[in-house]
């Protein structure tokens, strides 16, 4: 498929969208944000495509927020729109296939929001995290006030929402908001080497992690636990656990079949 603010690449089991906006830092247009929903479609439909990369084009960001052209004629219906912002972020998040932001420079408002509806979060050591749309008197209105709570805690979310300041990458990897930090030029080599190392895993395995993990956490503990076993059960009852289980007594990579 074609997009026009968008780079799609496919090898290796995975798939990488690119946001392609450099000359406006990578800014979330309608347009882009409908690609990228269109994009995670194919990508998912794929059974070649065990995981799905976000990242965006240049060094300087990986998308610095929504529009703010388009954003002064919106009006109070369109925040309930189908394929909003909100809307595509979350089915990021509730993907069979797990999900890595490469986050490659600035990720501010919508562009952190995006970051953060993925599974795992990898940033270069030049990126910069905030959410300023208070300064514009709106709110992270892509799920930011709720997943950044979720990730770093309520006390240092509120911080960051309130004051619209920005963050380094190694201050985003101490409170929890990334898991990594490299050098720029590295970045796509760390994040290749991490999607590698998760292909290796059985893939319903990875698609009811995600689910218990996600669920679960958003529960008590004992609907959480009973979440986590109806999975584990329905896992038992699979063939890739038989090749699972087999590999590793005879010593051997195991080649999952998604059944």
């Amino acid at each position: 498929m074609t997009y026009k603010n968008l780079l799609v690449e496919k090898g290796n089991q995975t798939g990488i969208i690119k946001i392609n906006r450099p000359e406006v830092r990578n800014a979330l247009n309608n347009q882009t944000v409908t690609e990228i929903l269109s994009a995670l479609e194919d990508l998912e439909n794929d059974k070649e495509i065990g995981i799905i990369i976000f990242t965006g084009v240049g060094e300087k960001a990986f998308a610095a927020g929504a529009d703010i052209n388009q954003l002064t004629t919106r009006t109070s219906l369109e925040a309930f729109k189908t394929g909003s912002m909100t809307e595509v972020y979350r089915r990021i998040e509730n993907s069979k296939k797990a999900t890595i932001a490469a986050i490659n420079g600035f990720a501010l408002g919508g562009g952190c929001e995006l970051a953060m509806s993925c599974d795992i979060r990898m940033a270069s050591d030049n990126a910069k995290f905030g959410l300023p749309e208070l300064n514009l008197s709106v709110i992270p209105g892509a799920g930011g006030t709720q997943r950044l709570t979720r990730i770093i805690g309520k006390g240092r979310a509120m911080n960051m929402i309130l004051t619209g300041e920005f963050i380094s990458a190694s201050e985003a990897k101490a409170i929890g908001l990334v898991s990594d930090v490299v050098p720029l030029e590295g970045l796509m080599d760390a994040v290749r080497e991490k999607a590698e190392r998760i292909l290796t895993k059985g893939p319903l395995a990875i698609q009811m992690a995600k689910l218990v993990v996600n669920r679960g956490f958003e529960v008590d503990m004992d609907s959480g636990l009973l979440i986590e076993t109806l999975a584990q059960a329905f896992l038992y009852g699979t063939e890739d656990k038989v090749e699972g289980t087999k590999a590793f007594l005879e010593k051997r990579q195991a080649t999952f079949s998604g059944s």
